[in-house]
């Protein structure tokens, strides 16, 4: 009976053994995120003119014609494009020298016409019905056949361009003609227009 007792006991006591040198092995845990960095750039454009058109005539009985052009430049780093609008800066579309003035022409950009005497436009080559011939600037010109609009008034503007793509010193010439006859009182006559670059 005792025998039976000490053989299992080293039995129990051997297993003990065993377990006491078997390697301790360490497990590591680990765990992954992503972060999405978004750098949203923001829509901008500017625009620059020449700021004063000078246009100088001496006129006939007949009537003359002279004009000068003004330089519209616009930047703008919208991936669609900007369009340019022009119009008056108010409802008054004449030209104004205190109690006189010099009208509006009757012309539309669609449908550009001759200057009448003791009128003003504007004319933008290859555009509405401009047609894509260049332009010169004129000089008390007498039989002038050039075609003109008027300058719309205010909340009516006119297109003057559309673009798709990003811009940099994407210039517009813009011509402004007059035709006046002796009949108009000397002196300089003026009026504001208004252009308007907007991103598409």
């Amino acid at each position: 009976m005792s025998k039976r007792v000490v053989r299992l006991l080293g039995v129990s006591i051997l297993s003990g053994l065993l377990v006491a040198a078997a390697p301790i092995v360490a497990s590591a845990a680990s765990q992954t995120a992503s972060t999405t960095v978004n750098a949203t750039v923001g829509s901008v454009i500017s625009m620059s003119t020449s700021t004063t058109v000078a246009i100088s005539l001496t006129p006939t009985s007949g009537g003359v014609v002279s004009s000068a052009s003004d330089t519209v430049s616009v930047s703008t780093n919208n991936a669609l494009g900007y369009n340019l609008t022009l119009a008056d800066s108010d409802a008054t579309t004449n030209l104004v020298n205190g109690g006189n003035t010099i009208g509006a022409h009757t012309g539309t950009q669609a449908s550009p016409s001759a200057l009448a005497s003791n009128t003003w436009g504007y004319r933008v080559v290859n555009v509405g019905g401009f047609g894509a011939s260049a332009y010169t600037a004129e000089t008390n010109n007498g039989s002038s056949t050039s075609t003109w609009a008027g300058v719309p008034a205010t909340g009516s503007a006119n297109t003057l361009k559309s673009t798709s793509s990003t811009a940099s010193g994407d210039t517009t010439t813009v011509w402004y003609g007059v035709k006046v006859n002796s009949t108009k009182a000397n002196g300089t006559y003026t009026d504001t227009v208004t252009y308007t670059a907007t991103t598409n």
